[in-house]
This record gives C-alpha cells, sequence and structure tokens, in this order.
C-alpha cells in the first residue's frame, strides 16, 4: 500500500489525529485536527506534502480545533457530513464553549453525505454515514482500515450523552461497522488502533 498513516494525539483531550500520506503523489489528507496545528504543519512542511483534504468525522471542538489555521494556510477543502456542518461554526453545538475555549471553525467546503468518495492522490476514502455520537457522525473505509472518529474504541463505543447524541443511533450504525472484515484495522478518535 502506497498510503502511510500517523498517528498524532493532540490537544486537552487526546485525541487522534491521522495524517495519510500518498507516497507516490505526495498527497494528504487529515482526519480530524483537534488541535495542535502546527504540529501538523511542520509535518507537512518537513515531508513536503500537499494536505487537499481535512477531514472531521464530526462536529466535536476536540476534533475540529485546528480546522481554521489548517485551511487558512495549506487551501485544503474541510469536509464535513450535512448533518454537523452547522456544529464546527457555533461554539455552543461543538462544546467549545462548555470547556471555557469558544472556538469557531471555518465553515465546511465540501459537505459530505453517505456514499461519497474522497480521492488525494491515491488515497480513497468512502464515507459511511454512522450516527449516534452526533447526528452527522461518520466513518472512514479504505480497504485495509476504518476510521471511526467516535463511534467505535478498542474495548467501547462513542459517548452518547451530549446534546443531538443517541444510543439507539449508535448501535444501529455500529451494526453498519460489525458486517465489515474482522481484519480491517480500526484507527478510533481516541486510544490504541484496534480491530472489527
Amino acid at each position: 500500500m502506497s498510503v502511510i498513516v500517523n498517528t498524532l494525539t493532540l490537544g486537552p483531550m487526546q485525541a487522534n489525529c491521522y495524517l495519510l500520506e500518498c507516497e507516490e503523489t505526495l498527497s494528504a489528507v487529515v482526519i480530524d485536527p483537534g488541535d495542535d496545528a502546527d504540529v501538523i504543519l511542520n509535518i507537512l512542511e518537513e515531508c513536503k506534502l500537499n494536505l487537499e483534504l481535512i477531514i472531521n468525522t464530526h462536529g466535536h471542538v476536540d476534533h475540529i480545533a485546528a480546522n481554521s489555521d489548517l485551511k487558512q494556510k495549506t487551501n485544503a477543502q474541510l469536509c464535513i457530513h450535512k448533518l454537523d456542518a452547522d456544529m464546527i461554526v457555533n461554539p455552543q453545538k461543538n462544546l467549545s464553549s462548555f470547556i471555557g475555549r469558544a472556538i469557531s471553525s471555518s465553515p465546511a467546503s465540501k459537505i459530505l453525505k453517505d456514499g461519497d468518495i474522497l480521492e488525494a492522490g491515491m488515497i480513497s476514502l468512502k464515507v459511511i454515514h454512522t450516527p449516534g455520537h452526533s447526528p452527522g457522525s461518520i466513518c472512514l473505509l479504505t480497504d485495509e482500515a476504518i476510521f471511526t472518529g467516535d463511534l467505535l474504541f478498542a474495548g467501547g463505543i462513542g459517548r452518547y450523552d451530549f446534546p443531538g447524541s443517541s444510543y439507539e443511533q449508535i448501535i444501529n450504525s455500529l451494526k453498519k461497522i460489525m458486517e465489515l472484515d474482522d481484519n480491517i484495522e480500526v484507527y478510533p478518535g481516541h486510544g490504541p488502533i484496534t480491530t472489527i
């Protein structure tokens, strides 16, 4: 596989940010830049990568805080599911106002829906709408891996006690993911990598 996955644990809530790089084209994708834009920008510069896509698996602050800086400095497209698009620009909805650090992201430049395919170089990600943790939560599927945001962790599932979250929806979303091959690697929004 010509795609390298770098895992960065960023910000006070220790969210996982994933930097995917295509070795052949030097195209890059960042999934859930939750904080510390400088760390991400330094890696992009050191590796001479061209950031094409910034993708949020959902609209909570610990997954979006570096959106604006990255978008402004790289001109990458910012992508999020349509049901969470208003969350990233609203500190009340993205929960940042509750932690005393009101953050408003740049608005999305690409609105996602279930089944969309996102491509950058040889990187190809299929959008799977997996509501429950938030209305517009998504997972991103490749042939060998899935980026689950805060739906599924090693040994646990995402919280469903936030505004707009739902236990019933999270269970239905998990059923979609459980149909995938057992060997697919799971890259969660927090904690270690696991498998289905």
